[in-house]
């Protein structure tokens, strides 16, 4: 079984199909499981799978993934109305949507999924995965877990050099309290490995939620802190954030990145707001946020 596929690029198939062959992975008797539906874990099952591969992935968002084109459309003009009411700037995020790693690098068809839910079971030779739900990084995230030899298949749950990206999704109401349920929930498996989607694996499972946690305290610290003169827009609050990449000031972020950004900082506005420590108005068709 394959755990994730990478991205619908030319460069990533060549490199997925020459490591498979030094394996002497067989495609024809191998079967494919998604944990979520990012391009970077989704794009290239189409290319991999063969007549006999079952494909496993999350009932949340399968419907997501196979949704035609006009439903898919919506789903965009929704969001780039969204983001432009939270102050976006119309011209960058033009860019960053058609720059998107999901109309770049996706899917280009859809997918027969069996469906897998909380408690399904997957036996893989010696093997015997526990599906876990743990919703957050995107509506349906899926990790396994293997009781007997204690190994926790996290996906993008669980990312050790790196914090998973958590942003805005219509699909959850509260997405970054629904991430740290999710870190509840992991918290007392025995993992003697974590394997993530993303860099290093790890063997101190509950540390890393610990320090998870503590990421997502201070950021929403930076939030509250934005707001103490006066109020802003999302994206007027995302520059007061801390953000691990190499730009001179908020104004050198590319737009995909500046994309990522303003999505996060709206999932911990949400957790404030539903928290009581903020609240949203409109006002000239845009959402500003203020302290309470």
């Amino acid at each position: 079984m394959l755990i994730d596929t990478g991205q619908n690029r030319e460069e990533c198939k060549r490199e997925m199909l020459a490591s498979l062959e030094e394996l002497g992975v067989d495609l024809t008797h191998t079967d494919f499981f998604i944990t979520h539906l990012h391009v970077d874990h989704l794009g290239l099952v189409a290319d991999l799978i063969t007549d006999t591969s079952r494909v496993y992935f999350n009932q949340k968002e399968a419907h997501i993934v196979n949704a035609d084109k006009s439903e898919e459309g919506k789903r965009w003009q929704d969001r780039y109305a969204f983001y432009t009411s939270n102050g976006f700037p119309k011209a960058e995020l033009e860019e960053a949507i058609k720059n998107h790693p999901f109309h770049r690098y996706g899917l280009k068809q859809r997918i027969a999924f069996i469906v897998l839910r909380e408690g399904d079971v997957l036996e893989i030779g010696d093997y015997s995965f526990s599906c876990i739900e743990t919703p957050g990084h995107s509506p349906g995230h899926m990790c396994l877990y293997e009781h007997n030899n204690k190994v926790l298949l996290s996906g993008d749950h669980i990312l050790f050099d790196i914090t998973p990206n958590i942003t805005y999704w219509p699909e959850m109401g509260n997405s970054l309290n629904e991430y740290l349920a999710s870190l509840d929930k992991v918290y007392n498996l025995e993992a003697d490995i974590v394997l993530p989607g993303h860099r290093k694996a790890g063997s101190n499972l509950r540390k890393r939620i610990i320090e998870l946690r503590a990421h997502h305290q201070a950021r929403l610290n930076e939030v509250l802190s934005a707001l103490e003169s006066e109020k802003k827009t999302a994206f007027q609050i995302a520059p007061y954030v801390t953000w691990n990449l190499k730009c001179r000031s908020w104004d050198d972020f590319p737009a995909a990145q500046k994309w990522f950004a303003v999505g996060e900082t709206m999932a911990h506005l949400k957790y404030l707001e539903k928290k009581g420590a903020v609240r949203s108005a409109y006002e000239n068709n845009k959402i500003l946020y203020s302290l309470t």
